[in-house]
């Protein structure tokens, strides 16, 4: 496509192509390293080519503890719109781990509460392709992110599954601590994926330990 002579077009073209490279390309090269897709990889394979329509591309969290007010990935960490699969509607999400290990923030939670929202609307299907370190980044876990993140699990447990015709399906694609493994869990379907870089728990071993250190 030729660059337009408007400048304002200019500018949401480079904007699309930085959304493209998420966390960077070297992040992208050391997930592929790892025998790991991107997160719109996945999407492309799912769905049916040309039928996913991105929202929300140009969102940034709004944390500014740890130098976070420096380090803004479009998009935020979470690649969300919908789709067709068979030609069938569906929403979908997908963790983009080269963000913030694909960590909590507000943005990423109102990000997936809003594709939910739609898809109770229409009585379509919601698909999560879970790729998450952690359930929050220290810096990006503040007062604002709990709270929206409580409201994906409210639309898990009552308002979503209450919706006519709506199922919540979750693809495991690679980590799923704390959080993030009780959302799986209370879905209506957990595809999982291959043993080596899919895994579901509520917290690792360094919490644990600490834990027990504390109780002695």
């Amino acid at each position: 496509m030729p660059d337009s002579p408007d400048p304002r077009i200019r500018k949401l073209r480079e904007l699309r192509a930085q959304t493209l490279v998420a966390g960077g390309e070297d992040k992208i090269k050391a997930h592929r390293a790892k025998g790991k897709l991107t997160a719109r990889e996945r999407l492309d394979l799912l769905l049916d080519p040309g039928s996913f329509t991105e929202l929300d591309p140009f969102v940034t969290h709004r944390c500014t503890e740890f130098g976070l007010a420096n380090q803004r990935y479009l998009g935020d960490s979470v690649v969300t719109g919908y789709g067709q699969i068979d030609g069938r509607l569906v929403f979908v999400f997908s963790q983009d781990f080269t963000v913030f290990g694909g960590s909590l923030s507000e943005a990423h939670a109102e990000k997936i509460c809003k594709i939910m929202d739609l898809a109770m609307k229409v009585g379509a299907p919601v698909i999560g392709l879970n790729d998450s370190g952690r359930g929050a980044h220290p810096g990006r876990a503040d007062s604002r992110a709990w709270p929206a993140t409580a409201n994906i699990f409210l639309r898990n447990v009552t308002l979503a599954s209450a919706a006519w015709c709506r199922t919540d399906l979750a693809r495991s694609s690679g980590r799923a601590p704390a959080a993030r493994c009780i959302r799986r869990r209370i879905t209506d379907f957990i595809l999982h994926g291959q043993a080596h870089s899919s895994h579901m728990f509520l917290t690792g071993p360094d919490v644990v330990r600490t834990r027990s250190r504390t109780r002695r």
